[in-house]
């Protein structure tokens, strides 16, 4: 990120913009449009219901964050039905049967809801939508599973994955990525009113060009190529395994030290451990982990007061891991 700046109309930026595209297609195996938007994820989030949906949409949550991609709807005009599964619970694909109607255009969810913990199988949800409406487009939030746990992304065959540069990737924010089908592309088309900054006919025009739309934040790409060879060098199917690794650490600390995980079994994110914590004073918890320099995280939304996050993502190791759950033993200790 400390390489000196250019400008992002000239070659090398053209060269550094389609090299960090065709990296991530190769990373995740699609061959899908990649489009680069400064902003945090939720601007592509935004913008898929928006270039995607005329009217009605459907949305499933177990979460916080499906919650937010209903408001995303609705503040856009949107009439979004809400399917609501239970918290720790996933979305499976008896949540939405007979729901799909012919009216609905799109479907959308949160891969893994990092509220909960849970990561719910995107797959079968995306088998079941298409089998009762083949029409509707489907649209995922993988901003905490991409580059942490395996999408299967060709097989899903999705209309937009959005995620960021924040999470899995192990990189400051600033930068919005989204996978674009072009069913997506082509019901833009029809749909009036898609804003500018947003508007994925615009991105893709210089997308083509590998160019960005609006000026993107440069630094930050530098910093997303190299990750994006060290994950290739690592190897994906090395990086979901050591992410998994990680994950089963966390699992078996919280089943042995305190009350286990928030998420159902078999549902349970590789990127991020919710753990219960019964009776525990998580500030003092917290506060005495944080004097040995380690930071984890409150529980968020409505398990806020029930729960405690461990993120266990991107450049983490296995032994960083054990190192923080070591420390975690002597601060229950005290």
């Amino acid at each position: 990120m400390t390489k000196p700046m250019i400008t992002h109309r000239c070659k090398e930026y053209k060269e550094l913009h389609a090299g960090i595209v065709e990296k991530i297609q190769k990373a995740l195996g699609t061959d899908m449009d990649v489009f680069l938007v400064g902003g945090s994820a939720t601007v592509m989030l935004e913008a898929a219901i928006r270039n995607g949906v005329n009217s009605n949409s459907l949305g499933i949550t177990n979460g916080s964050f499906g919650n937010r991609s209903i408001e995303l709807g609705e503040l856009n005009g949107k009439n979004v039905t809400k399917v609501q599964v239970p918290w720790g619970e996933a979305m499976k694909p008896e949540h939405i049967a007979g729901k799909v109607t012919k009216d609905i255009e799109a479907v959308h969810w949160v891969s893994n809801e990092s509220s909960t913990g849970v990561f719910s199988d995107s797959l079968a949800l995306s088998k079941e939508i298409r089998a009762q409406n083949p029409d509707a487009l489907t649209m995922i939030d993988a901003v905490t599973s991409a580059f942490a746990m395996d999408l299967k992304v060709k097989e899903l065959d999705a209309d937009s994955i959005v995620f960021g540069t924040q999470k899995a990737l192990a990189l400051p924010p600033g930068l919005a990525i989204m996978l674009c089908s072009e069913r997506l592309l082509d019901k833009a088309k029809t749909v009036p009113n898609r804003g500018f900054y947003g508007d994925l006919l615009k991105i893709k025009k210089q997308a083509d060009v590998d160019y960005a739309l609006t000026t993107p934040p440069v630094s930050l790409m530098y910093a997303l190529d190299y990750q994006l060879d060290k994950a290739l060098a690592e190897g994906m199917q090395t990086r979901y395994r050591r992410h998994q690794e990680m994950a089963d650490m966390v699992r078996n600390w919280a089943k042995k030290n305190l009350y286990g995980v928030f998420p159902e079994e078999g549902y349970q994110s590789n990127s991020i451990g919710v753990l219960n914590k019964g009776e525990m004073d998580f500030d003092s918890f917290s506060s005495k982990l944080k004097a040995k320099g380690y930071e984890i995280s409150n529980g968020y939304g409505d398990i806020k007061e029930k729960t405690f996050r461990i993120g266990h993502m991107g450049d983490t190791t296995p032994a960083m891991i054990k190192e923080l759950l070591s420390a975690m033993d002597d601060v229950l200790e005290e």
